[in-house]
């Protein structure tokens, strides 16, 4: 029986991909080339389920569009890359709690991340008198307290969405119960960005049709670890602060600020490049809905790393209780919108690897 999230997908995505993946089975030229391919041949038939399986696999390199004799102007006229990705899009939508919320960002993701990272800077801002307190550094400006206060809600109700959602995908796709191994192996998978360098290990078709790449590999390795490194300085300095009693503002070399910097300029970095291949990349054979969505989003993800480098230039000038402000603001945003932006399928490709995983494992 399918679930209600199954049923909340548009069957016109699901019918459409359904279509070209018989197609594809019955080809079986692409054999090979990347994750989804073995796991489409796997099955004969395909119900909703594993369609959004299939889609949640694809990294949308590319590579069986180029290679593939029967797009147009062949009757057939496939374009996996395409179907999948508006499956892959609709399943975020329909799994995402609360629904509207997804289905509204990724139609127009650019102009509410803007509104809100100016809407929360100016409230920030404007809440910046409750803090001062005598701190030092950014406490100056705001108290430790009051950022917790703010914050820790801001990120904790995202990781319950997204829990609820993957969810809603894990039994919708057949998952069952797990094994430790499937875990570990997804997780080895994720950490090289395996499936970036497509079946033979080349790399994408993703900018340039002619040319296999590894720069989609590496750009999402800048920003995945980059952001891990963020995530990590914040963590590091929360220890400092409630276990060791070592209070803000740190030096330049201690661990909060050499993670922090380093991984503000990787995934800084990252970012621009990412949309630097995204506008070389042919957008057809993608989903052309959710285009702004992810420039949108990707152009958030890099501000939050953009505005701490420049927070911490400005650290010691009168301008940093207004670019304090304008950081959380990119911050907050950022958290209250993961669970409905693209940054959601980093964790529904994680689960998909883990339930691709399961299955090898079940048949063995």
């Amino acid at each position: 029986m399918q679930t209600n999230a199954l049923t909340d997908m548009n069957p016109d995505f699901l019918g459409e991909a359904r279509r070209q993946a018989e197609i594809c089975n019955a080809c079986r030229y692409c054999e090979g080339y990347c994750s989804v391919f073995p796991a489409l041949h796997a099955d004969r038939a395909f119900s909703d389920g594993d369609i959004t399986q299939l889609a949640n696999l694809c990294h949308n390199c590319r590579g069986c569009y180029y290679a593939c004799q029967y797009t147009a102007p062949h009757e057939f006229e496939l374009n996996l890359p395409a179907a999948l990705a508006e499956v892959r899009r609709d399943s975020w939508e329909s799994f995402a709690w609360p629904q509207p919320v997804a289905r509204r960002f990724h139609t127009s993701g650019g102009m509410i991340a803007l509104a809100l990272v100016i809407g929360f800077a100016l409230i920030l801002f404007a809440l910046r008198a409750l803090g001062s307190a005598g701190g030092e550094g950014f406490y100056a400006a705001m108290s430790h307290n009051a950022m917790v206060a703010i914050f820790a809600p801001a990120f904790i109700l995202p990781l319950v969405s997204l829990a609820i959602s993957l969810r809603r995908y894990w039994h919708s796709v057949g998952g069952t119960t797990l094994k430790l191994a499937d875990i570990t192996g997804a997780f080895g998978r994720a950490a090289k960005m395996q499936d970036l360098a497509a079946g033979h290990g080349e790399g994408c078709n993703f900018e340039d049709e002619d040319r296999f790449s590894q720069s989609r590999r590496h750009v999402h390795q800048m920003v995945m670890y980059g952001f891990l490194l963020c995530f990590a300085a914040t963590s590091s300095a929360t220890v400092m602060h409630y276990v060791f009693g070592l209070h803000a503002p740190y030096a330049f070399f201690s661990l909060p600020k050499l993670l922090g910097l380093i991984g503000g300029l990787l995934h800084t970095i990252g970012c621009v490049w990412m949309v630097a291949l995204k506008l070389k990349s042919d957008r057809h054979l993608g989903d052309v809905q959710a285009w702004g969505g992810e420039i949108g989003f990707i152009a958030l993800l890099g501000f939050v790393g953009f505005s701490g480098l420049m927070l911490y230039a400005l650290g010691q000038t009168a301008l940093m209780p207004a670019m304090l402000a304008i950081h959380l603001g990119a911050v907050l945003t950022f958290f209250l919108l993961t669970p409905f932006t693209k940054m959601a399928h980093g964790f529904y490709r994680l689960t998909a690897l883990i339930r691709d995983a399961q299955r090898k494992r079940l048949q063995g």
